[in-house]
This record gives structure tokens, sequence and C-alpha cells, in this order.
């Protein structure tokens, strides 16, 4: 991999993956200390919380997305490589990537998590994911494609094949996909296809736990419940889906539901990279490290983000793979670094629950604070708020902002394409 050596007083410090955590470090970190080097398998952040609405029309792709090399343009001995990390040779101090080989004095694996389907082979191969911006496009463009299909469609029993939709799991991702499609059957969808009676389609969301977003507090949770079910979502809690076969999801207890479209928000599991010593890994493959987050029996490898386990009294099974997490454990690593280089002792990591929370429509919304909670319009302007907050680039902030404004007052959103490539 072609990169200029490092000043002779300089250290390079290579960063797996952009994310929250991986784009958080390199912007903290001081380039007149260290080289920095970013690897990332897209060549833009994408901001993850806001990709389902992506999938439900309600905003463009490039909306969330923001180039790597435009965040990083004024900073001084950055490199960014579009690149996939192969595995790493520890003893080497080396990365064998698609693009080639590359040296580091310290490296820090950010590479996020992936979508987790427990070993069901046809639900890995016909499930869609909706983890990633191109995954949401082709989820978008799979529920509208089976719209369009549900009009020739020959009997009813086809047509709610087509229409009906099927959403595992309760997390925030679950919850908020269901409450936008939902409030798409209810609003948009209708005027779109009036030929289509929508009381076929039905939208379920199977929960393998007796709560809906697990990590908030059972007041959250009952409210999220009954403002899905509003919208008219079926939830089912203590549900775990067996399998997908002939366009049919099996349930566990034998139950059966047919659909064309099952949305796999079931879990995650860390982005390992192949050469990490397996007495690392703890569940979930997330990678053991201590209080600063270094890797455990390794020196000068360090992981951030959801894809290391660190625990500490409050949190004796790891902290929740959230953003706060991911990026208070980056600011921290960047202030340690010139001290771990100096042989200094760092600041160990306490993490700062700064709350949850998660939308289910229009002016339905649950927030977790410290010392309160709130549901509904309050909640639902918090969360706009601070999601703002946490976009890169102000054009996106802005075109994030009137879309939302649109579709309040209209009750629309203008984004129902179907874009894909030639001959697909």
């Amino acid at each position: 991999m072609s990169l200029p050596e490092p000043a002779a007083k300089k250290k390079r410090i290579v960063i797996i993956g952009g994310g929250f955590a991986g784009t958080k470090l390199a912007q903290r970190l001081d380039s007149n200390l260290f080289q920095l080097v970013l690897l990332d398998k897209n060549n833009y952040r994408q901001f993850q919380p806001l990709i389902y609405q992506v999938a439900s029309s309600g905003l463009e792709p490039s909306a969330i997305s923001f180039p790597f090399r435009r965040a990083f343009r004024k900073k001084k001995d950055f490199h960014f490589r579009m690149a996939e990390v192969i595995r790493i040779i520890p003893e080497e101090n080396r990365l064998i990537c698609n693009i080639g080989s590359i040296d580091y004095d310290y490296l820090v694996i950010a590479g996020g998590t992936d979508t987790n389907y427990f070993g069901i082979e046809n639900i890995k191969k016909n499930a869609m994911p909706m983890k990633t911006v191109s995954e949401a496009l082709g989820l978008r463009n799979t529920i509208l494609t089976h719209f369009e299909k549900a009009l020739l469609a020959e009997t009813d029993e086809d047509r709610q094949t087509l229409l009906n939709i099927v959403v595992v799991g309760g997390g925030p991702t679950g919850v908020e996909i269901s409450g936008a499609l939902a409030e798409m059957k209810r609003y948009i969808l209708p005027k779109d296809y009036p030929e289509i009676d929508f009381e076929l389609m039905q939208i379920y969301l199977f929960e393998g736990a007796d709560k809906l977003l697990g990590s908030m507090s059972q007041e959250s949770s009952d409210k999220s419940s009954d403002f899905l079910r509003q919208l008219g979502v079926k939830i089912y809690l203590n549900s775990l889906v067996k399998d997908y076969v002939d366009d049919k999801v099996i349930l566990a207890d034998g139950k059966e539901i047919r659909t064309k479209t099952l949305i796999w928000s079931g879990g995650v599991i860390a982005n390992a990279p192949e050469g990490i010593n397996p007495e690392t890994l703890a569940r979930g493959k997330r990678i053991k490290v201590n209080s600063f987050n270094r890797v455990e029996i390794y020196d000068n490898i360090f992981a951030v983000g959801d894809v290391c386990f660190q625990t500490e009294e409050n949190y004796p099974d790891g902290h929740p793979q959230v953003a706060q997490v991911a990026i208070q454990q980056a600011k921290l690593l960047a202030e340690n670094f010139p001290k771990i280089v100096k042989g200094e002792k760092p600041t160990p990591f306490s993490y700062k629950d700064k709350g949850s929370m998660a939308t289910i429509g229009r002016n339905k919304a649950v927030v977790d604070l410290k010392n309160f909670k709130i549901q509904g319009f309050f909640a639902w302007y918090i969360w706009m708020f601070v999601h703002l907050l946490f976009i890169m680039g102000v054009k996106n902030r802005a075109f994030i902002f009137l879309d939302w404004i649109w579709s309040y007052v209209t009750y629309d959103q203008p984004l129902r394409l179907i874009i894909k490539q030639s001959g697909s």
C-alpha cells in the first residue's frame, strides 16, 4: 500500500473503520505528533441511526453520508485508503488488505459490527439487513417493487404476501423502521396506490425478549409498544424466528407468516479481524480490552466502539453497543495516545451514560435521561435535535431538517424512487 513514511519522530497510527469511534478518534488525534491512516471499505462515513429513514423513503442516502476525504481535507499527514482488512499480523506490526499491506506502530480496531443471523442460512440468504446505506437502498427498492407487483397479483393471498412486512428485532432499529413503515401505510401508500386495499397489508414486529427496546426503561418500552399498536403494528414478544422458507417466516412455536419482505435487525456480531488471538474474543466476537482500550496480550493494538468488550463496575457484561460509548472511548484514547508514547500512565475509561432514545413516528418518541423520562411530542423534538447535531456537514443538516419539515407538513415523502443498476 503506497503511503509516505512518517517523519523521524512520528509514529504511524492505523485506524480500521470510519464509524463513530474511528472518525472521532481521527478527528481528535494530533497529526503533528502522529501520522494517521484511516481504512474503510466505503469512502464515506454513514450516519447509522438514520439509515432506516433511507429504507423508508424519508431521506436520500447522500443526506446521511459524508466523504472521508472532505471531512479530513485540512488534517495534516492524514491518509485515507478505501480498503478491506483481510488479516492482522501482530508479530510483524502489519496489516494485509485487499489493496496491499501496511505497517503500523499502533493499530486501532474500530470496525463496528455486522448483522448476526445466528447460523440460519435461509435467513442470511433471503432476509433484508439494514446496517449500511446500500442495504437500506436495497430494502427501499424491494418494498416499493413489491407494491408495484401487488397491483398485478391475481389473488388476495398473493397480494397480501407481497404487502406483508415482517421485522425481526425489537431494538431501536426494529422499532423505528416498523413505525416508519406503519406511517407510510397510513398516510402515503393509499394515495400512491388507490387500487390496493391496504387492510391486507400487515406489519409484524417479532422480539425474542419480553420487552421492546431492551436497553431502555420499562416505561419507555411500554410506551413505544403503545405507539406502535396505535399505528397498527402487530407486536409479538418472547417470539423467536426459526427459519424463512417459501416466503413464510417460521417461528419457534410453529406459527407461520407469509411475506416476501423479511427485515432482519435481530442481532449483531463484531467485526473482529482475522489474525487476532481467539483468546482475546468475548461473546459476539467482541475484542476484550482493558480500561485503556488496549487489547489483551498486545502492547500496541487497541479497540474502540461496538467491536470491543470492556467492563467496569456498572457494566460487568460490557458496555452497550451504542454511539455514545464509541465516541467517549475515542475521545479518551486520543488524549491517552501522547501519554502512551511518552510512557506515562494513561487515564482509564469510565462511561458516562447520557441517556437513550428512539422514535416511533410523528410526535411519537421515547427518551430516557438520567433523572427523568419523556415520551410523546417533546421526546420527538429532542430526538430530532440530537440527531441533527451529530450529522456531519452543514448542508446535510439543512437538507435533513427541510425534508423533515416537508414530511411533517404535507404527510408525504417525495423519495419513493426504485433505483436499480442496469440489468438488475
